[in-house]
């Protein structure tokens, strides 16, 4: 069963949590879908071997792994735990065969106010794990977030945030997650996509749309494409204009399409994606 052109496309995980592992792959192979983005605890939970030759066998691409991160911790025994968990996700990123793990960065301990401070920690983690990651063939992308986010899950806020923390570092060690539903507010984007691009720096590129109202809890509000305010064409056109052209990953977080059948909402997003992102 084909929607149009998926060539491209790529099911973020947890857009269909609500299928296990087995069924995300036998429904990705029906609908002639090629890649997908897992996730971290679903991987843990089916086993990494073994979702490694459930993709493996079935022709899958893991185009990116979620997620590392969660860096800004100041008591040095929470620091050393970040550290060895992050290097555990390089670790099962390899095994899946993808060169992306994805980092959202961290909020602010409790009790603390120092977001520079919360940011230099981050590039302390960095100038470790970079290396790491680089002896196993895995780029780390630094993901900004949402203002809204900045407090209790990412201090990084804006691409251009994302960057100067990336440049510290080689292109092939740290670059930038590109994420519609977190940037498409911010008018100087276009700029730093362009400028993530001169560096090699785009190393994935995430779409979900921006539909209001909020849900409580803000976490769960990624719209389906085509369903709010951002113009998916023209943010892909951003990133192919900076020499980005790989996959595109579909990442909802959305407890309205959690409550319907998984199978479902896998084939309306593809067939949202070839029309209002492929056209």
């Amino acid at each position: 069963m084909s929607t149009g052109d998926l060539s491209r496309f790529s099911i973020n995980q947890m857009t269909v949590k609500q299928l296990s592992m087995p069924e995300l792959v036998e429904e990705c192979g029906r609908l002639g879908i090629g890649n997908v983005g897992l996730w971290r605890e679903p991987v843990q939970s089916y086993g990494l071997e073994a979702t490694a030759k459930l993709v493996r066998d079935a022709g899958l691409t893991v185009t990116t792994l979620c997620r590392g991160g969660f860096l800004t911790a100041i008591e040095p025994g929470e620091r050393a735990k970040a550290l060895d968990d992050n290097r555990l996700a390089v670790d099962e990123a390899a095994a899946l065969g993808t060169d992306v793990l994805v980092l959202v960065a961290g909020g602010l301990p409790a009790g603390s106010r120092d977001l520079r401070g919360a940011r230099e920690r981050i590039a302390d983690a960095l100038g470790e794990l970079g290396p790491y990651a680089e002896e196993r063939g895995v780029k780390l992308a630094i993901e900004p977030l949402h203002p809204m986010y900045a407090a209790d899950r990412c201090v990084v806020s804006t691409l251009a945030q994302a960057l100067d923390l990336a440049e510290r570092f080689p292109a092939h060690q740290v670059g930038v997650t590109v994420d519609t539903y977190h940037i498409w507010w911010d008018d100087t984007a276009p700029a730093q996509i362009a400028r993530a691009g001169a560096g090699g720096r785009i190393h994935t590129f995430q779409l979900a749309d921006w539909t209001t109202p909020l849900p409580e809890g803000v976490l769960n509000g990624r719209g389906q494409i085509g369903d709010g305010a951002i113009d998916m064409r023209e943010w892909k056109g951003y990133v192919e204009a900076a020499g980005y052209d790989g996959a595109i990953e579909v990442e909802l977080f959305n407890d309205g399409l959690w409550a319907r059948d998984g199978r479902e909402v896998l084939a309306e997003t593809a067939r949202r994606f070839v029309e209002h992102v492929i056209g």
